[in-house]
């Protein structure tokens, strides 16, 4: 005997998709695109034409999320039961994948750069990269308040941060060389840049790879879970415990749970179905309302295919 609380929407789209406030940014950062590239074609700067790249590729980036957000609002149908949840885990992980290969190419070309400095006019690069500053302030602003929601929206974030802080670069390396002439400060502060960004990104790209690979969501301990249940009135044992995560806030839960005899003799059944999805939805830092519990008299144990765990 299997069952499913009916208390809540069974839509595969958890949450807010955010689709604005992504399409904004998007909007903002491929301007800044533009105004780099002008800038690096007046200047002659090498540095704002790297960050050019380097914006067009986290405006790739934001196109990808703003369509992994409109896929999240579709329904769910006989053939995608969870609709497409899973899209912005998607979005994030592929995100946070160019994020890191950028980051690692900008610590290379640093690197480089250290032993072969690129000429910058310093002081025009210094207005272009107020500029690009001002629109990813702007775009950080507009994400800043959807930013914790979902998978999706923290790479849109990211992205963003990333663009910020590349900005941040071109202002700081370009008063440096102009004040001191020192042209290896491009390299030096690009390769910071790149080192504050990396671990936020291999973070994100980690939880989301879990994600994916259907590991147990992040503060559930299923030790605990089968202990809790085992504690239950007329509970036997508890095999096939699994629990994973299709999308941001939408943890899933399944369990065979051997019971005595009696329950499916006196009716008991369904107070024991009641009593396993109020334990896993209100006992745990994570609350689980999408359950699935298959009741089983202990005397079916000779009949159950597979091994158990």
């Amino acid at each position: 005997m299997s069952g499913h609380d009916h208390s809540h929407s069974h839509a595969g789209a958890p949450g807010e998709s955010h689709q604005g406030r992504i399409a904004v940014a998007l909007g903002i950062t491929l301007a800044v695109f533009v105004l780099q590239v002008i800038g690096s074609l007046l200047t002659g700067s090498l540095a704002l034409l790297f960050d050019s790249a380097h914006v067009l590729t986290d405006a790739g980036g934001l196109a990808m999320a703003l369509l992994a957000a409109r896929l999240m609002v579709r329904p769910a149908s006989s053939r995608r039961t969870w609709g497409f949840a899973r899209a912005e885990v998607l979005a994030a992980t592929a995100q946070a994948a160019v994020l890191l290969a950028v980051g690692l190419v900008v610590l290379v070309e640093g690197v480089q750069r250290l032993f072969h400095p690129a000429e910058i006019a310093s002081g025009e690069l210094i207005v272009f990269g107020v500029l690009g500053l001002l629109g990813n302030i702007i775009s950080m602003f507009v994400l800043l308040g959807g930013r914790n929601k979902n998978f999706n929206m923290r790479a849109a974030f990211l992205e963003v941060v990333n663009d910020a802080l590349g900005s941040v670069a071109v202002i700081v390396a370009a008063v440096i060389i102009s004040v001191t002439g020192w042209m290896q400060a491009d390299a030096i502060v690009a390769m910071l840049i790149g080192a504050l960004i990396l671990p936020r990104t291999v973070k994100l790209l980690l939880e989301t790879i879990s994600v994916l690979l259907e590991s147990t969501p992040s503060g559930l301990d299923l030790d605990e879970v089968r202990k809790h249940i085992l504690g239950l009135e007329h509970v036997r044992s508890v095999h096939d415990l699994h629990a994973s995560q299709i999308a941001s806030g939408l943890p899933i839960l399944s369990a065979h749970v051997v019971v005595g005899d009696d329950c499916f003799h006196d009716g008991h059944a369904p107070q024991m179905l009641d009593a396993l999805q109020s334990c896993v939805a209100g006992h745990f830092a994570v609350s689980i309302e999408h359950s699935t519990f298959q009741l089983e008299p202990e005397s079916h144990a000779e009949h159950e295919l597979g091994a158990h765990h």
